[in-house]
């Protein structure tokens, strides 16, 4: 079971975003996951709610973002930008990994520099697997890691593909339910 971080780090972390936010905008690493309206879409380890609160725009009013994070000032914080900004398609889930999303609901996945401190990450993947559609993105960013490391790491169970490298992302499209053949 993974821990949050301590407050005072959170707090310095989002301090940090702000600025972050400013020189490298969310939306420009948001465009490459192919957000439309209408979209479901899981922000897993959403921390600040950097990308969640823009996703939220881009999925609309028929769209609906899940802002999943394992600290609780993570889901305050979301909670509380949605709330000033009217944003009413976001709905928070504190977690270390289970989203208690039904199967095949989730249209595309941002798991953006969280898969580096996951001590589960096989765990996660399925856990992703699980509740994306069929054929649907898992979007991918961790600077901690390196391009090798993403691609064996996150196609080596056989729950994802490699769709697409981007600029700041990398695309992989969920395969086929592994699952299915064994009854689960």
């Amino acid at each position: 079971m993974d821990k949050p971080i301590s407050n005072f780090h959170f707090k310095l972390m989002s301090f940090f975003f702000t600025f972050r936010n400013l020189l490298l905008p969310p939306k420009n690493k948001l465009k490459e996951a192919g957000i439309k309206p209408g979209f479901h879409i899981l922000d897993y380890g959403c921390g600040p709610g950097s990308y969640s609160i823009v996703t939220a725009e881009l999925a609309g009013k028929s769209g609906k973002v899940y802002a999943l994070d394992i600290h609780p000032l993570g889901i305050q914080r979301v909670k509380n930008i949605a709330s000033k900004k009217g944003i009413r398609n976001i709905e928070t889930i504190c977690s270390d990994s289970a989203t208690g999303l039904e199967n095949g609901s989730i249209d595309v996945v941002l798991l953006f520099d969280t898969f580096h401190e996951l001590s589960d990450p096989g765990g996660v993947l399925e856990e992703l697997h699980r509740i994306l559609k069929p054929n649907s993105i898992l979007s991918f960013s961790d600077h901690h890691m390196k391009e090798e490391e993403i691609l064996d790491k996150i196609t080596n169970r056989g729950l994802f593909r490699l769709s697409r490298k981007g600029k700041r992302t990398y695309s992989f499209l969920k395969e086929k339910n592994i699952f299915a053949d064994r009854g689960e």
